[in-house]
């Protein structure tokens, strides 16, 4: 008997059960390569900043600083703040991790990544971004960044994670955000006056590493089941 053809909806739930798969792959992955790394720091930033610039050099000496102190440095894997964060660690002989997103612009693996994992999910990434790290530093930079510090604070905020040191570096570039949020977002009642301690603000990158090395956790502070 001749077979009928497939339905376009038929293709299209065939390519989402696929899919399913290349998700759950990107996730064994991650477990188990990060799984094996020490304690480490997220450093999140923008590709676009320039070797040149301050926060370039910020952020090498911060990472240089946390892998002088025993602790490694996870980034995105691509350039400006994540180069400067995988270059510091490396300078100082710590865990240099890279959490590669594969994009058509913009990003590509930099060359002071030990151990690389590459993404094509920005969802599976975020992930591990947060769920191997001992406490995560925020540089300047665009939309991608403002979207994981927004998660990091949401999570931590709501006890889905546990709590750990959210450093913002550059006052200059964050005052005018955290302005908002003290004379927007507070005063409406959209946060509470608690949440504006989940985060730290400096221009110091030795200040920066002090703040992770001695956070305490608090058992009241524990994930949510």
């Amino acid at each position: 008997m001749p077979t009928t053809p497939l339905s376009q909806v038929d293709i299209s739930l065939q390519k989402e059960t696929w899919r399913v798969f290349r998700i759950m792959a990107e996730f064994v992955e991650g477990f188990d390569k990060l799984a094996r790394i020490g304690p480490c720091v997220t450093i999140f930033g923008s590709a676009r900043t320039k070797k040149s610039s301050k926060e370039y050099k910020m952020t090498v000496k911060t990472a240089r600083l946390l892998g002088e102190a025993g602790i490694g440095v996870i980034t995105g894997g691509g350039g400006g703040i994540m180069e400067a964060g995988n270059r510091g660690a490396k300078e100082a002989g710590a865990e240099s991790v890279g959490l590669n997103i594969l994009l058509p612009f913009e990003q590509s693996a930099n060359e002071y990544i030990e151990t690389l994992i590459n993404f094509h999910y920005f969802f599976v990434r975020k992930v591990m971004f947060l769920k191997y790290c001992h406490g995560a530093v925020i540089m300047p930079g665009g939309f991608g960044t403002m979207d994981e510090l927004c998660e990091v604070l949401t999570l931590v905020q709501t006890r889905k994670v546990h709590r750990f040191p959210i450093i913002l570096m550059d006052s200059d570039f964050w005052g005018g955000l955290i302005e908002w949020f003290k004379n927007t977002m507070l005063e409406r009642g959209n946060i509470s006056a608690g949440d504006l301690d989940l985060f730290k603000v400096t221009d110091d990158p030795k200040e920066a590493v002090s703040i992770i090395k001695n956070f305490k956790v608090n058992i009241y502070d524990s994930p949510i089941n």
